[in-house]
């Protein structure tokens, strides 16, 4: 098992473990708030389920049915994720309006609820930490994607707990308005994912890549012309299709050189990059 493996395993039974405390103290306190963050926490615990998946098949090299190799894999599990988190975000407000309509709640606030949201928001910084760490080496989307989960669950977290303090002060009503805050936070975490993940999916170009890739060709002697360039990103990989021309009187050695060349300057900027360049005769020259 490498590391991007054994980092989302590690995230599956962090989820299950805080899933488990939150619903059990939830359930003994009668806080919706704590409730909300098992419901988020259960959430997290399928999202990463999903990523540890994810991130063993999107690994697996290109093959006659997959040309482009199964890295979108993890575009797809972070889209479901996206999903699950509207879906947590709805039944947390509708339980929390539930509670603020229905009058006074007995909560009881105990040491044990505080403790649980406080090594909650440890566990979840420990998590976000050590999943950012590999993403940014490993490049991996569905690695970020937990660790944004993990990221907002501290926030939420933090609300539960400012609401718990004011229903210990006799504001009953603010363990409900926090479940409305945490709400509010997965719904901010699932547009920024939902976001990223349809931009992958749908082939949208990385916002001012063509135009730097543009420039390097230009920059590269021999090159006439740009025909065409497409990018299309692909998990780690960006695929670039270039089209470019040259002069006709240039040996196929000499063109292929141009080619060897562009490649060499864009993989300077994008070691990631998968690239095919073809080129055509200028007549005019």
């Amino acid at each position: 098992m490498n590391k991007k493996q054994s980092v989302a395993l590690s995230s599956v039974f962090a989820s299950l473990a805080l899933t488990v405390l939150k619903l059990i103290v939830g359930l003994a306190t009668g806080s919706v708030g704590i409730l909300s963050e098992a419901a988020h926490s259960f959430l997290d615990l399928g999202a990463a389920i999903l990523t540890f998946f994810a991130v063993r098949v999107g690994e697996k090299e290109a093959d006659e049915t997959h040309h482009y190799g199964h890295q979108k894999v993890e575009s797809v599990s972070a889209l479901v994720e996206t999903g699950l988190l509207f879906l947590t975000s709805a039944w947390i407000i509708y339980e929390a309006i539930k509670r603020l309509t229905a009058g006074k709640a007995e909560i009881e606030v105990t040491w044990y609820a505080f403790a649980v949201i406080i090594f909650s928001i440890i566990v979840d910084y420990s998590r976000s930490r050590a999943l950012n760490k590999v993403a940014k080496v490993t490049k991996s989307q569905a690695l970020e994607a937990d660790a944004l989960h993990f990221s907002s669950d501290i926030l939420s977290s933090l609300t539960v707990l400012v609401g718990l303090v004011f229903v210990l002060l006799g504001v009953a009503k603010a363990d409900a308005i926090a479940a409305l805050g945490v709400s509010l936070f997965v719904l901010h975490a699932g547009y920024s994912l939902g976001k990223r993940t349809v931009d992958v999916l749908v082939d949208t170009v990385p916002a001012g890549l063509p135009e730097k890739i543009r420039g390097i060709i230009h920059r590269v002697e021999g090159v006439i012309s740009i025909k065409r360039i497409r990018v299309r990103p692909a998990g780690i990989t960006i695929f670039i299709d270039i089209t470019i021309t040259v002069s006709k009187k240039l040996s196929i050695s000499r063109a292929h050189d141009i080619a060897d060349e562009i490649e060499k300057r864009i993989k300077t900027l994008i070691p990631e990059a998968d690239i095919t360049i073809h080129s055509e005769p200028d007549n005019k020259v």
